[in-house]
């Protein structure tokens, strides 16, 4: 961790995850405090007549950096297993700062279209400011095969778990492709978490993750961060996160750390439930298919059992409803635990439509083509009792 200096005072990328959670509020404040202070001050005083040293250390200005927020970023580089981290009052700022400080005119940036819908919509905008070339690539084997085929200077973003119908890449083949075409391999793994998978230690070169999902975890945080190697945080990123002031606040990152606290026990009574939901809804007559990773039948499956760290599956499932949008209505108002809500990860079980949130502003041929049809929904499993959930889904299947 570090004391109100910046400096290291907890280390060791070979701890445990429970332990680095459970060791998350262990710095060296002066009064002895066990849990993590949040530092609202905006401006701290000058140790001589310089403005300190880079990367706002020893502290400055709130817009360049915070203690709290340091605190919360090392512990996200030890989870992920990165040298460094930078905290973001958004996922997308983060990802915004990745485009800003990595790509330019001359590069190629490959996106898996299977990917939160915004993401795709900002990629596109970024595209027509900077000038790069924007590849989709659908089919999950096939982006491999774009890296090798592309010559240019290129960087690839996928996500871990895909939004919202949970495929998989081999992160492990793709990696290897990225490093033999010196192309940057960027991994959004927030619907997996550093709990299910940590890309950097499969090759991957950055990781973005959500903080207002699974790492926060109870839909009061917003938030993203960016882990990877100190070279391209500190030299690279830190200067556009400094001159954007995206940076997240002490109040998120305190909340983010106290939900940190909570994620591995959180996510993996999520996945038990999830599994129960989806097989309860493979089953049922009103639904025509489910997306769960922990499901045989899921194509990702065999890649799932073979790169996550954990034998469970994640907390979301997705399903078709047999009936189409005016089924989904039905369903939607008929559910009287389970909330219709954007976001996911939280400890209370929401339900989206995402042809009409997450993947909204998405050309309606690219939503064909990656199955984003008005029959699907998702659903992101919270923390009440699974018996609950599934009578709650069965009583508003049936009104259908």
């Amino acid at each position: 961790m570090v004391d109100s200096m910046g400096n290291d005072k907890i280390t060791g990328s070979n701890l445990s995850d429970d332990t680095i959670i459970a060791r998350s509020y262990a710095i060296e404040d002066p009064y002895g405090a066990i849990v993590l202070p949040v530092y609202r001050s905006v401006v701290y005083r000058f140790t001589g007549v310089e403005s300190g040293g880079p990367h706002g250390r020893p502290w400055k200005y709130g817009r360049e950096d915070n203690p709290t927020v340091a605190v919360f970023e090392k512990v996200m580089a030890l989870l992920e297993g990165g040298e460094a981290a930078l905290a973001f009052n958004s996922g997308m700022a983060a990802l915004t700062t990745i485009l800003l400080g990595l790509v330019d005119a001359d590069t190629t940036v490959i996106l898996w279209a299977h990917a939160y819908g915004t993401t795709l919509h900002l990629l596109k905008l970024m595209a027509g400011k900077i000038g790069y070339r924007l590849e989709l690539v659908i089919e999950p084997d096939e982006v491999v095969e774009k890296v090798s085929s592309v010559k240019e200077r290129k960087l690839v973003f996928v996500e871990s778990i895909s939004n919202p119908l949970l495929y998989m890449v081999d992160i492990v083949e793709l990696a290897k492709a990225c490093s033999e075409s010196n192309c940057i391999l960027v991994v959004d793994n927030t619907f997996a978490s550093p709990i299910l998978l940590k890309p950097l230690k499969l090759g991957a070169h950055l990781v973005l993750e959500s903080v207002t999902k699974y790492i926060a975890g109870h839909n009061d945080v917003l938030g993203g961060v960016v882990v990877g190697d100190k070279r391209t945080i500190d030299d690279v990123l830190w200067d556009w996160r400094r001159s954007l002031g995206s940076v997240m606040q002490a109040d998120a990152a305190y909340l983010a750390m106290r939900g940190l606290k909570t994620l591995k026990v959180r996510l993996e009574r999520q996945s038990r439930s999830a599994q129960q939901i989806a097989e309860f809804l493979a089953d049922h007559p009103k639904v025509s298919e489910v997306y769960y990773l922990g499901l045989p039948s899921h194509p990702s499956h065999s890649i799932a059992k073979r790169l996550l760290l954990c034998n469970f599956y994640g907390g979301v499932v997705s399903f078709r409803v047999k009936g189409g949008r005016e089924a989904v209505q039905k369903l939607f108002k008929r559910l009287k635990i389970i909330t219709p809500s954007p976001s996911l990860g939280g400890v209370e079980s929401l339900i989206s439509y995402p042809i009409a949130s997450s993947h909204l502003y998405l050309p309606e041929d690219i939503r064909k083509r990656l199955g984003i049809t008005e029959d699907l929904v998702r659903l992101s499993v919270g923390l009440e009792d699974v018996n609950d959930l599934i009578e709650d889904l069965d009583n508003a299947l049936a009104g259908i």
